[in-house]
């Protein structure tokens, strides 16, 4: 237990913890400008505490994305009578909606490993959903996968142009765009569609993938 300088214990320093604080300072300053020393001066720390618990960043990102997992599934609440396009729908939804809850969510995300395995009651009755609508494991795992990995992707695309919602980067004026690129009319045309209505886009290829999973392995 550390004490501050008042001589009043503090909250206890433990993972968890210094995932949250990193979660929060993660908006304000984004994955690039988010380091340990930046995360042991918010916790009034010194910076070697934190390396008790998070051998590099790397790990701390790990404990990160677990954390948003954590709080994605405790939005998310699935219906044991969902139909399996209904389950990958609410999934996948409830997973961009917990990306887009971060600048830079997607990258926090992406490539990072859970340090625990409150990730595989969701998995597991997802597999056996889908294996009881007609999927063997392995057609079931690619489905999961595949969608999340859409899903994955396209937040990763969509923060590239709106960091936050709301929030848009310079350089991505469609207006602007169309007039740079007019001497090539169809690509010109396709700003709007290109970065435009995420929340549609996102809709629309998720839909896509579900109708060829449905094709692929002939199950309605």
């Amino acid at each position: 237990m550390e004490s501050g300088t008042t001589g009043r214990q503090r909250t206890p320093l433990d993972r968890r913890r210094v995932a949250d604080t990193a979660l929060r300072l993660l908006n304000e300053v984004g994955l690039d400008g988010l380091t340990l020393r930046t995360i042991a001066r918010e916790l009034d720390v010194k910076a070697p505490a934190l390396y008790w618990h998070f051998k590099d960043k790397q790990a701390l990102l790990d404990e990160m994305a677990t954390e948003m997992y954590r709080r994605m599934i405790a939005g998310t609440p699935l219906d044991p009578a969902d139909t399996w396009r209904e389950r990958l729908l609410k999934v996948n939804r409830g997973l961009r909606a917990a990306l887009l809850g971060y600048r830079d969510g997607a990258r926090v995300f992406s490539g990072s490993r859970f340090t625990g395995i409150e990730h595989a009651e969701q998995l597991e009755e997802t597999l056996r959903l889908l294996t009881t609508a007609g999927f063997d494991l392995a057609q079931a795992v690619r489905a999961t996968t595949t969608t999340s990995l859409f899903t994955l992707g396209f937040v990763t695309e969509e923060q590239g142009v709106e960091p936050l919602p709301g929030e848009r980067r310079e350089g991505y004026d469609v207006a602007e765009r169309a007039r740079a690129m007019a001497g090539f009319p169809l690509s010109a045309a396709a700003g709007p569609e290109m970065f435009g209505d995420f929340e549609q886009r996102f809709e629309e290829g998720l839909a896509l993938l579900l109708d060829g999973i449905a094709a692929r392995y002939g199950i309605g």
